[in-house]
């Protein structure tokens, strides 16, 4: 692997706290990402804005000024963990698809591989930057732009499940399952736009559970403990 793609999911960022960000469990990331940087590998990261957003939910709330806020929501979010993981030694970069003033930088390919060649992690914050797309299709279309290797789903969940492993206890886990297999039993491994999007591109996905112990660095180098989708 040469350039990976790191999703980051709110909820198992929370940690046992269940709600917000949990610092040591951030933590924790950056120094596996941290490994993987000064191995020489290169790493993007895109993140949630559900910590900080719920409110599509609402009635009240016209859905495209909605999505605008969750977006503004994973900007927030990425400066927030980008800060933890200059406190571990690396250097950050936060690309949006809007201008952010002197927050961030304007998203672009060049830019992003820029950054990349010169060991940056670079945060892919705002999503697509159009409303009705979800962060999954965020992950999804950065990853076909800068031509990731793998994109790895850090779940609070251990992998995929033919059925809610929570409400279900005899729920089979997956090791492995295609994307066509994810789009025709709507597995949700991520959105229907971003699975298919996914298969058109040839982007594979690995999915694991965040809260296995150095479960970064260990799908990468060692034991892999989670779904593999595969194109």
């Amino acid at each position: 692997m040469r350039r990976i793609l790191l999703k980051l999911s709110g909820e198992a960022l929370a940690g046992d706290k269940k709600t917000g960000f949990d610092e040591e469990t951030v933590q924790k990331v950056a120094l596996q990402v941290k490994t993987l940087i000064d191995d020489g590998m290169q790493v993007g990261v895109v993140i949630g804005g559900g910590n900080f957003w719920r409110g599509r939910s609402s009635e009240n709330i016209d859905r495209t000024k909605a999505d605008q806020i969750g977006m503004l929501a994973t900007v927030m979010n990425c400066i927030y963990v980008s800060e933890i993981f200059r406190s571990v030694g690396m250097m950050t970069s936060i690309l949006t698809p809007f201008e952010c003033g002197s927050f961030t930088k304007l998203f672009s390919k060049d830019r992003a591989n820029k950054y990349f060649g010169k060991g940056m992690v670079v945060f892919f914050a705002g999503g697509t930057g159009h409303p009705y797309f979800s962060t999954d299709t965020g992950v999804v279309l950065r990853a076909v732009e800068v031509e990731a290797d793998v994109i790895l789903l850090a779940k609070s969940i251990d992998g995929i499940y033919d059925d809610d492993p929570k409400k279900n206890p005899e729920a089979r886990k997956y090791a492995e399952v295609t994307i066509d297999e994810v789009i025709e039993k709507n597995l949700q491994v991520v959105d229907m736009t971003a699975s298919i999007l996914a298969r058109d591109n040839k982007m594979p996905m690995w999915v694991f559970s965040l809260g296995e112990e150095n479960s970064i660095v260990n799908t990468l180098k060692g034991t892999f403990h989670g779904t593999k989708v595969t194109v």
